[in-house]
């Protein structure tokens, strides 16, 4: 080939890869009809700008929606669009009940492999940005989502689902009190999954701006989840995470800031998985004193910093509120807990199958000026199954009873170290050579891109990165 023929190749090439280039679309109608007549693996890149519809935005198979970026492009409903407020909260489970209209853009039923990114989508007068139903191969991405009703990103049988770098900020209510008939705890989420498969949610940063009692939300919020990770995100949200009911498995909760409740329970703790695991909470900072909401079967918790302030007390790190016995197991080890406030663990419901081992807990006084136990059990419990092992344990300036109740101490105590513990009469915790406390130093990073570094006791934020 002669260097003229090269020269002419390379500028038809040139030429032909300009012309087939797609240019941003700028309107909604342009929008409209690219997303109509779109075909599997179509991409649609908007213009920066706001675009403002009239109805939900559907998204075939195969569809990758892009904006020019968080701020720039924005989508939001036209002033003669509003959802109906009267069809919230939807019924979490019943999905033929759920109200599908309410939402700026919907995956179509079965839908797979949809991208949607770029882009800053809000409400208010919205249950939601994203809806899906029965979704495989959903990839959400640099969103800002916020100020809708409910949710921000609601779907329903998602599988093999990936939601990360994306901001929510107010996006959802709480619907006790807003609605008769509704008496409490319906609450939407910042992610909202049902039936929620092999799924990874990581480096979103969640947050709430207003201070309205019902400007309450979830940071993520599930009903059975399986082989699913949720890991360095951010989570300033009322509840940062609610995974109650059904039967969870292989659930891996890591590396996340988590500023208020993780809740998991379950009806008698729940099925017992043939992973043999549940739930696997590790390398969490976590900053309220209820931390999180049990009862649960078949989960272990570890390598974890739980700082707390004394003058926010009033809850137990670990609670349940339940009465049927549950068969456990759980296994809560190489922990560090700062200022315990009611306590460490609280179980009304009898419980089997308890390690809690290699912790270093402190307690100091509270501004309630706590006295309880720092572990409260039913008498019904199998203590002949629980261990407390490895722990250094330290009640400063004030003492404190290990246990709540005689009967917890015929659980099997070894190798513990005590300073302040009053209720060393109810057992006998023999000491070995065992190093006592954490195995390793606990060290890790956690949050958005890694903005907090835990160092033993110490946490500190660097500046924040948005995603």
């Amino acid at each position: 080939m002669g260097m003229n023929t090269r020269i002419i190749t390379v500028i038809v090439t040139v030429l032909f890869e300009a012309a087939t280039q797609a240019v941003p679309i700028q309107t909604v109608e342009e929008l409209l009809s690219a997303v109509t007549g779109a075909g599997e693996g179509a991409s649609i890149e908007l213009a920066a700008g706001t675009f403002r519809l009239s109805q939900p935005l559907d998204l075939p198979s195969g569809l990758a929606l892009k904006g020019a970026g968080i701020g720039r492009t924005i989508i939001t409903n036209a002033d003669t669009w509003q959802a109906n407020p009267a069809t919230l909260p939807d019924p979490e489970t019943q999905h033929e009940k759920f109200d599908r209209t309410g939402y700026l853009i919907r995956c179509r039923n079965d839908a797979k492999n949809i991208t949607v990114s770029g882009l800053t989508l809000t409400g208010p007068k919205m249950h939601g940005a994203i809806f899906g139903m029965v979704n495989e191969g959903l990839h959400f991405h640099d969103l800002e989502i916020e100020d809708f009703m409910y949710s921000g990103i609601r779907t329903y049988g998602m599988s093999h689902g990936k939601i990360h770098d994306c901001t929510f900020v107010d996006a959802g209510q709480r619907w006790d009190g807003g609605k008769p008939g509704v008496n409490g705890g319906i609450t939407g989420g910042g992610i909202f999954s049902v039936w929620m498969g092999d799924t990874e949610i990581w480096n979103n940063r969640f947050l709430v701006m207003k201070s309205a009692p019902n400007e309450h939300y979830y940071g993520v919020k599930g009903r059975e989840a399986r082989r699913c990770r949720i890991h360095h995100n951010t989570i300033e949200a009322g509840f940062s995470i609610e995974m109650p009911f059904e039967g969870d498995e292989d659930v891996e909760i890591d590396h996340n800031i988590l500023l208020s409740a993780a809740s998991i329970p379950k009806y008698a703790g729940g099925h017992i998985p043939k992973s043999g695991r549940s739930f696997h909470f590790h390398h969490n900072y976590f900053r309220d004193s209820y931390s999180i909401e049990f009862v649960r079967n078949c989960v272990e918790i570890d390598h974890n910093l739980f700082d707390f302030d004394v003058k926010q007390d009033g809850g137990n790190l670990i609670s349940s509120f339940g009465d049927v016995a549950a068969k456990g197991p759980c296994l809560f080890h190489n922990n560090l807990v700062s200022n315990p406030g009611r306590g460490v663990m609280w179980m009304n419901e009898p419980y089997a199958q308890l390690t809690v081992r290699n912790n270093h807990i402190i307690a100091r006084p509270t501004v309630e000026n706590r006295s309880e136990g720092l572990f409260g059990f039913s008498e019904k419990c199998d203590f002949t199954t629980f261990r407390f092992e490895n722990n250094i344990i330290e009640c400063l300036e004030k003492e404190r009873p290990f246990f709540r109740n005689d009967a917890s101490g015929k659980s099997i105590m070894i190798n513990n170290r005590l300073t302040g513990v009053s209720d060393t009469s109810r057992y006998t915790n023999r000491q070995t050579k065992n190093q006592a406390g954490l195995e390793t130093p606990l060290k890790f990073e956690c949050g958005v891109n890694g903005e907090m570094t835990v160092d033993g006791w110490k946490a500190k934020v660097r500046k924040k990165v948005q995603p």
